[in-house]
């Protein structure tokens, strides 16, 4: 099937930066769009950033300006570059593919593991 794959989390300083990327192995037939959601302790899962299959981009207006989604179609690849990360970036964040497996197939999510991103103050 398909496995959805996250990394590049860590600990930061605000201010800092950090990049996370993610990766879908497995065959899907296509890749409707790809995303980055977050979940931070007590709260519910939220939007951060999403790109479609043709590049058009959809920002939280939490974190418009201070980070940027892109793809690589070609590899199944989708990354994160956070800049100028506050505290209240903190939060597991979960890479997200939505696609179909084959032709005949319904649209379905597929979700990473998630990485912590942690943002000290």
């Amino acid at each position: 099937q398909v496995q959805v794959v996250e990394s590049g989390g860590g600990l930061v300083q605000a201010g800092g930066s950090l990049r996370l990327s993610c990766a879908a192995s497995g065959s899907l037939f296509r890749i409707n769009a790809m995303g980055w959601y977050r979940q931070a302790p007590g709260k519910q899962r939220e939007l951060v950033a999403t790109i479609t299959s043709i590049g058009i981009t959809n920002y939280a207006d939490s974190v418009k300006g201070r980070f940027t989604i892109a793809r690589d179609g070609a590899k199944n690849t989708v990354s994160l570059s956070m800049n100028s990360l506050k505290p209240e970036d903190t939060a597991v964040y979960y890479c997200n593919f939505q696609g179909q497996l084959t032709y005949f197939s319904r649209v379905s999510d597929y979700w990473g593991q998630g990485t912590q991103v942690t943002v000290s103050s």
